[in-house]
């Protein structure tokens, strides 16, 4: 790719400079190359190495800088076009359109593995995510987290990293009796208690039950959150999700790996009690307060629970742990990273909060659920739109916001609808093939073919656009951010749909014909690629919007 030759000239021009690179012990050496980040930027490429160094060598950063585009303009590397210092003493890289070109017949030599990266090869990752209670239906919220969960780890494997999908059923601890209390009740024609659960759901489950027993026992009505949980699996199949493991609270407990746990924090003197509880010293390890983690009843706390199920992750061969929770769990996190950092395992897990759903029909906010009552369930949504509309538009902003989930947009087959705007361009460049085919033009051979003739601003552009998408991958991996390949495929889309409007691409110019031909695939395969990550299809077909379709 161009940024390694780049990254390779630099290091070459450093050393014809007798100039060190800033850290040995670095990637890159130290060396940081990248797009800039300001859009009124025109350079390709933008890189701070003269300023890193100036303290090195003792030398003001501009003059450092003038030394190293000295050796670059004598090194003339494949496609730079010139350079430029900026401000206090930035390199700013101005390449010739003819890199654009070797970033097009780079797409098409990876095909849709395009934009994947060595970025993370090697680690193992956990990633749990949803984890709902089975005691009713997942929430429109923890359908969020299904999106964002499914796709960071589609773009964490896309970067090198072995990642496990897992799925931790909460089938211990009292929120269980409380659900066979409610059932109980709604199979005896009663109300559940005030602090049971209301849904529908309940009411269908009694009356199932109802046609095939006359009687229903507390032990039960408790193992009946195994029908939630084929519900569960349900929605989860509906909106195209696999879990790796569905793993047992309940064998937790049954195995002893709880008791070990508390064993093993004893043994390091982390522990004490007090008024007939067992604490965590937590605050010797950054939590505001110490937790209890066997109340003074005797049952352990959730906590307990959670640290013995993560050091079996662990245990299991995973090199790190991401967990996905509700924000509403945030009070939690720092008790849980402060017992494992106890267990000889800090930094562990990393976890990521998420923020609920607002849903909105005719502007106005949807409160009631026809399965739960209070809370908008994740199969309300897919009732109303499709798997790949859900999830595109959950992946629309960062996890950490609060989203308005707009079916009136959403359910449009048109251009304002964010997730067919950018399913549209893939349909689009699939139209183009087969109106070629038609007219029986076949593409010939990539290396074969000239791409010199896409200089037109909107080609340019979507090259541009080409030639970022590996970093966006690679970014939305580190900062576990998959909205940032959402919103490139958005941009993208944009680019494309501008390019369609004012460049045909069947001519009566053979050589633009091939060459803008080459460009579409190009283009098709990174969405594709892109829309992968996501776990959104790439239609070849859709209904057609324009006249010139």
């Amino acid at each position: 790719m161009i940024r390694d030759q780049l990254l390779a000239a630099l290091h070459a021009a450093l050393d014809a400079a007798g100039l060190p690179v800033p850290d040995a012990a670095a990637e890159n050496g130290g060396v940081e190359l990248a797009p800039p980040t300001d859009p009124k930027q025109t350079a390709d490429f933008t890189t701070n190495v003269a300023m890193k160094l100036a303290k090195v060598v003792g030398t003001p950063p501009r003059d450092v800088a003038a030394r190293i585009v000295e050796q670059l303009d004598a090194l003339r590397p494949a496609h730079l076009d010139h350079v430029e210092i900026a401000g206090p003493g930035f390199l700013n890289i101005f390449l010739a359109p003819t890199w654009l070109a070797e970033v097009a017949r780079g797409v098409v030599a990876r095909g849709e593995q395009y934009g994947h990266g060595t970025e993370l090869a090697g680690q193992r990752i956990n990633l749990e995510f949803v984890s709902a209670n089975p005691t009713g239906p997942i929430h429109a919220g923890a359908g969020r987290w299904i999106a964002v969960g499914d796709a960071l780890a589609n773009v964490l494997a896309a970067q090198g990293a072995e990642v496990h999908r897992e799925y931790y059923l909460n089938d211990a601890g009292v929120q269980l009796d409380t659900f066979a209390t409610s059932l109980l009740a709604r199979f005896n024609g009663e109300e559940p208690p005030e602090h049971g659960y209301h849904g529908a759901y309940l009411v269908e489950m009694a009356e199932h039950l109802r046609a095939t027993r006359d009687e229903l026992s507390f032990d039960d009505a408790r193992e009946s959150y195994r029908t939630v949980v084929a519900s569960i699996r349900e929605d989860l199949q509906r909106i195209g999700v696999e879990f790796d493991t569905w793993f047992s609270e309940r064998d937790l407990h049954d195995t002893g790996a709880v008791a070990a746990v508390l064993a093993e924090l004893r043994d390091r003197g982390v522990v004490f009690d007090a008024d007939g509880a067992v604490w965590l010293r937590s605050t010797d390890f950054g939590d505001p307060r110490d937790r209890v983690l066997v109340k003074s009843d005797g049952s352990p706390t959730y906590l307990l629970a959670d640290l013995a199920y993560h050091c079996n992750k662990l245990e299991r061969g995973w090199t790190h742990l991401i967990d996905i929770w509700g924000a509403d769990h945030h009070g939690q996190v720092k008790s849980l990273q402060s017992g494992m950092e106890a267990l000889g395992h800090p930094n562990e897990p990393e976890v990521l909060l998420g923020q609920l759903v607002k849903l909105m029909r005719g502007g106005e906010l949807v409160k009631l659920s026809k399965r739960a009552g209070n809370i908008i369930t994740l199969a309300d949504i897919l009732d109303e739109v499709d798997a790949d509309v859900a999830r595109l538009t959950f992946l629309l902003q960062s996890i950490d916001t609060t989203q308005t989930f707009d079916l009136d947009v959403v359910t449009q087959q048109s251009m304002d609808n964010p997730v067919y705007y950018v399913q549209y361009a893939h349909a689009r460049i699939a139209s183009i093939g087969r109106r070629a085919a038609e007219q029986g033009i076949t593409r010939l051979p990539i290396l074969d073919t000239d791409l010199a003739p896409l200089v037109n601003e909107r080609e340019i552009e979507l090259m541009r656009a080409l030639a970022q998408y590996p970093d966006v991958v690679a970014e939305a991996a580190v900062m576990r951010a998959p909205h940032r390949v959402t919103a490139w495929v958005r941009d993208f889309a944009k680019s494309f749909h501008g390019f369609y409007r004012e460049c045909r691409v069947l001519t009566d110019d053979v050589a633009l014909t091939q060459a803008r031909l080459w460009l579409a695939e190009a283009c098709r395969l990174a969405l594709a690629s892109a829309l992968a990550l996501l776990g959104v299809h790439a239609p070849d077909e859709m209904t057609r919007l324009d006249e010139d379709d």
